[in-house]
């Protein structure tokens, strides 16, 4: 397949592989499984690390947690930055210009950790 409508044509082939392969597997899916809906006493409980469940099925979580996984996730994102910048660094002609971005980079993150400090977002009681 060549020329320009040789790339949808594989394009097309590739999309309807893909539908084939989906529709395949959620077929096999319904034909292979066991299908009781109603067996047992307890195939609609709420199940959890092995417990029994006890209370209501709502409950109230803390927001800090989330503050903290967000936290973290935002200063790993950033963090990832900082090793492209450490192989370019030695090479010549980035010297003084890394180290200055690199500067702004970190004190905007900084600036940010120390926002967070004064709110007492990162106080975990």
């Amino acid at each position: 397949m060549t020329g320009y409508l040789g790339s949808y044509a594989t394009l097309g082939l590739t999309l309807l592989g893909a539908v084939v392969v989906f529709v395949g597997a959620f077929t096999a899916n319904r034909v292979l499984r066991p299908n009781r809906p109603t067996v047992g006493p307890g195939k609609f409980d709420t199940y959890e690390c092995g417990l029994d469940p006890v209370g209501g099925d709502w409950a109230q979580a803390q927001i800090r947690y989330y503050v903290y996984a967000f936290l973290y996730a935002l200063f790993a994102v950033e963090s990832v930055f900082l090793f492209p910048w450490a192989v370019v660094f030695d090479r010549p002609g980035f010297g003084t210009a890394a180290i200055v971005e690199m500067a702004i980079f970190v004190a905007v993150l900084a600036l940010g950790l120390l926002y967070a400090w004064r709110k007492g977002v990162l106080r975990w009681t």
